[in-house]
């Protein structure tokens, strides 16, 4: 999405949201509005705006709660690597982006703004765009390290 009108729309609904769970967790007013602020911006100022989905319409339904629970957590699976595969396509044609999964709190909320179907549970938020700073490549652990081979 880039229609600015419907980023204020949808900031300004998450905004609510986000303030009430902020209020629930006891943090100072100054922080709960410093979070807030940061969040309404990031949307806001987003050339674009991507929200990913999970549909299990297509999905396969089982008799029983342990397959349909792996049956859920694949679709969510492929929406997390889709999501990779944009972020690698975006960095590839030298944009930036940044994937927040803020929306796993407010999907309802996202659903009617947007206009979604009941079946699109949305899942994440990606901003889009040409970034302003190039971070330097963080130093990597080394392979064995992090893996383990037999």
């Amino acid at each position: 999405m880039t229609d600015l009108s419907v980023k204020q729309i949808l900031a300004d609904a998450m905004a609510i949201e986000f303030k009430h769970d902020l209020e629930q967790d006891q943090l100072p007013q100054l922080e709960i509005q410093k979070r807030i602020t940061r969040s309404r911006e990031r949307i806001i100022s987003a050339p674009v705006l991507i929200i990913l989905n999970v549909d299990m319409s297509d999905m396969d339904v089982y008799p029983d709660e342990k397959r349909n629970k792996a049956e859920y957590l694949m679709a969510v699976q492929s929406v997390a690597n889709a999501g990779m595969q944009m972020l690698l396509a975006a960095h590839a044609e030298g944009l930036g982006g940044v994937w927040v999964c803020s929306p796993l709190f407010v999907q309802e909320t996202i659903q009617n703004i947007l206009e979604l179907p009941k079946a699109w549970e949305p899942q994440a938020m990606f901003f889009l765009g040409h970034p302003q700073d190039i971070p330097e490549v963080r130093d990597r652990k080394v392979l064995n390290q992090i893996s383990i081979f037999k």
